[in-house]
């Protein structure tokens, strides 16, 4: 993309999404995801009903009576996107390109944290790793995230889920929020993964998908080719058992994914392209506040 482009791009995804940010998102984004780390903040005579779990005993055997330690919740948060940049993102039939709407999602998150004082960073995933941007704070960080989400080219357009959620799990040491955004279009068995990031952090899964992967619309000859391995076929789009085969495995597909969620303990949202977003996000905020 060419420069000028490119920052008239930018621009536009920062007034919309920093608008959406500020008017829409503050207060619920502030509820949702609150700080779940404990701080050490003082310490203060044992009461009744006090947790003995929680008395300082260097400090009570000075005084000769006992004492407990008191915690405030750490507000900040470490805030991380996984953004899937694999080749099944640039589709889109309807309204606009998966890619576009993981664009503006995340760039409606970032734009929530850092109203929030909160650091954001993001983890470009395909097969493999292909960027670490680590988490600041910051206008100028924000849109040099806006600026790769808009023109970042992968390595590699296939997809390996498991490979972005281990290095999420290695790479940040302390406890943070962690929104994957894909449309969870993959072989890999990522399940195990999953359940020991979100033992150590906090994760969040948005998946973005397209209307014409739950339904093939009656077209008749259509050739189609996948976009992460290239290969190319006639499929007869006219047939109803093809269609209906099509259908149930999208079915298929989506019901393991949801197991595998809950099974994780992993709050997840599924977005259409020709949806509105913004509602979506919204009743992921309200079911977690």
């Amino acid at each position: 993309m060419e420069t000028n482009e490119l920052l008239k791009r930018v621009r536009q995804i920062e007034i919309k999404t920093r608008g959406l940010s500020s008017n829409i998102f503050a207060g619920q984004y502030h509820t949702a995801f609150k700080g779940r780390g404990m701080a050490f903040s003082e310490v203060r005579e044992y009461q009744y009903g006090d947790d003995v779990r929680d008395i300082d005993w260097n400090v009570t055997a000075r005084f000769h009576k006992p004492y407990i330690k008191v915690f405030e919740e750490e507000r900040e948060l470490t805030v991380m996107l996984l953004v899937d940049v694999s080749g099944s993102l640039d589709f889109g039939t309807i309204k606009q390109m998966k890619r576009d709407m993981v664009t503006e999602i995340a760039a409606t998150l970032a734009f929530s944290a850092i109203q929030n004082n909160d650091k954001i960073g993001v983890i470009f995933f395909s097969d493999r790793i292909e960027k670490f941007i680590p988490p600041k704070k910051g206008r100028k960080h924000i849109l040099y995230i806006i600026r790769e989400l808009i023109d970042f080219q992968p390595k590699s357009r296939r997809t390996n889920l498991k490979e972005g959620v281990e290095y999420l799990t290695n790479v940040i040491k302390k406890r943070c929020t962690a929104f994957i955004l894909s449309d969870f279009i993959t072989n890999d068995d990522f399940r195990n993964a999953l359940v020991v990031a979100n033992r150590k952090h906090d994760v969040v899964a948005i998946q973005v998908y397209d209307r014409r992967i739950e339904d093939l619309p009656d077209v008749g000859l259509m050739k189609v080719r996948d976009a992460e391995t290239g290969h190319m076929q006639y499929i007869d789009t006219s047939s109803k058992a093809l269609r209906k085969a099509h259908h149930d495995w999208w079915i298929s597909k989506q019901t393991t994914l949801h197991e595998i969620f809950t099974k994780s303990k992993v709050d997840s949202v599924s977005i259409r392209t020709d949806q509105d977003y913004v509602k979506s996000l919204l009743n992921l905020f309200a079911k977690r506040s």
